[in-house]
């Protein structure tokens, strides 16, 4: 009886020590400043083609360096978006965006990190510029999916095909067209400072590719074909990318006829809550708002359309359009949902600070919204993501002490040629993925594709949807992690 009630105890002990760890992991301090350096950090992971002196992630080597060269161009550098080693140009210009648009918002907030996201959004708008030289092409994507999936290698050592695929004239690709003249156009705007000529360039670039993806019209699904499908599949259409493009090229140059597109067109997209690589709808809504706010003769329904977007989101609204796991992370269909908990985080915190300049509330039926409301959610997304969650793990890697160890990534998981400098055939590199030791190389700022919606987290390669990182994660949480590093070092 006595060696039960001992048992009992020293369960019940430990059972506390598990509960009191777990209160002290929710309630630890966040740095955002560290988590804002390498997010940003993440990106230098991503790159392609010869990498500067100045590159801080010194595993990583040159790569692809004859990308293009099937079709006479040269087109080396660019990003690779997720944990594969094909350049898919749609993701990647929004990704360049979004990382526009949060220098565009929160730049002033970013400190020696600043000049960091600049470099980033200029590795995309130098390869952008090179996939839009030929006034009648643009280059949608470098190398063959389907090729390069079925093989697990460094990005140094590709020996899959580097197919180059392009959209003309007689085979259009308006979304992936439209979304290059949107990152050409915001990061206009970024750079415009940092080197005005540059900055100009970009515009006039701009300016071409949307009149490009305008005046020919047609998805590159149907162009490209396995090239997107089903990687990177539009599912939305066209027009939401000709909109968001026409909405950055607005502010880029204040010109009227892309005022007047975007309020011509508007009306057709149907969906205002919607945003990501895919679909643009809430990020034009929201964009738009900033200049029409305080005009109720150009409002049409951009403030009406952000504003049920603000209602959709938050947890108590009558209208809330999302679920929320009971730790308290925001869910939405698909996988990767990482991607939508720093999209909509951004735009809540964008719309926020809209709505706090024009001292604006939210209607959502009979709740009241607040400014600081749409901050506080996207804060309960932040803290969740950097480690305040049921299992106390931070979702960015090299964040925190506890964080993802084993990605679906392939540089990550293989060694740097510093430690194996001789070729790793195609599937020579499986050894490595079925490794059930951490990644070789710690792929530091990467967000992954987040737990389930049981809050649930399998830390393994084989589980993509959780463990994969892509730039189209971390691209808006640059510009939220800013905006928190901030607010936080007020207090």
């Amino acid at each position: 009886m006595r060696g039960n009630i001992i048992t009992i105890l020293s369960k019940l002990s430990l059972l506390v020590t598990m509960i009191m760890s777990t209160i002290m992991v929710k309630s630890v301090a966040l740095d955002y400043g560290d988590a804002l350096t390498k997010s940003i950090l993440f990106f230098e992971c991503q790159r392609s083609g010869y990498l500067p002196p100045s590159q801080r992630m010194t595993w990583r080597k040159n790569s692809a360096l004859k990308d293009g060269s099937d079709i006479g161009v040269r087109m080396d550098g660019g990003y690779y978006d997720a944990g594969d080693n094909v350049k898919f140009h749609f993701p990647m210009a929004f990704t360049t965006t979004m990382l526009a648009w949060s220098v565009i918002e929160f730049g002033d907030l970013m400190g020696p990190d600043l000049q960091h996201a600049l470099d980033a959004i200029r590795w995309g708008t130098d390869y952008f510029l090179k996939a839009t030289k030929d006034p009648n092409v643009v280059i949608a994507q470098i190398g063959d999916p389907n090729k390069d999936h079925i093989c697990w290698e460094r990005p140094e050592d590709m020996d899959t095909s580097r197919k180059t695929y392009v959209v003309t004239t007689s085979k259009p690709g308006s979304e992936v067209s439209a979304e290059i003249a949107a990152a050409l156009a915001a990061s206009s705007i970024a750079l415009r400072k940092n080197d005005g000529r540059y900055s100009e360039a970009l515009l006039l670039r701009a300016k071409r590719v949307f009149d490009f993806a305008n005046n020919h019209r047609g998805s590159y699904n149907d162009s490209i074909g396995d090239g997107a499908c089903p990687f990177y599949c539009d599912f939305n259409g066209y027009m939401d990318e000709l909109v968001w493009g026409a909405a950055w090229l607005y502010m880029a140059s204040n010109d009227q006829f892309y005022w007047n597109f975007v309020k011509s067109n508007i009306q057709s997209l149907g969906s205002f809550s919607e945003f990501g690589w895919d679909s643009k709808h809430a990020g034009i809504n929201v964009l738009i708002s900033e200049r029409v706010m305080n005009d109720p003769s150009n409002q049409n329904s951009f403030i009406s359309n952000a504003n049920n977007l603000m209602c959709s989101l938050l947890p108590n609204s009558p209208t809330k359009a999302v679920t929320y796991s009971k730790g308290g992370l925001l869910f939405k269909p698909g996988s990767s949902n990482m991607q939508h908990v720093t999209s909509y985080s951004f735009l809540l915190i964008v719309y926020a600070r809209y709505m706090q300049v024009n001292q604006k509330i939210v209607n959502c039926g009979n709740f009241v919204v607040k400014p600081a409301d749409l901050v506080n959610l996207a804060k309960t997304q932040v803290d969740y993501v950097l480690g305040k969650n049921p299992l106390g793990m931070s979702y960015m890697v090299g964040y925190g002490q506890k964080f993802p160890q084993k990605l679906h990534h392939r540089a990550s998981t293989m060694p740097s040629i510093d430690v194996h400098p001789e070729h790793i055939e195609c599937h020579d590199g499986d050894k490595y993925f079925e490794l059930q030791s951490p990644d070789i190389n710690q792929l530091t700022g990467a967000i992954v594709g987040g737990p389930a919606e049981d809050d649930s987290f399998q830390d393994s390669r084989y589980n993509v949807s959780q463990s994969e990182p892509a730039t189209y994660i971390n691209a808006p949480f640059v510009g939220v992690l800013a905006y928190f590093k901030q607010r936080n070092s007020k207090y």
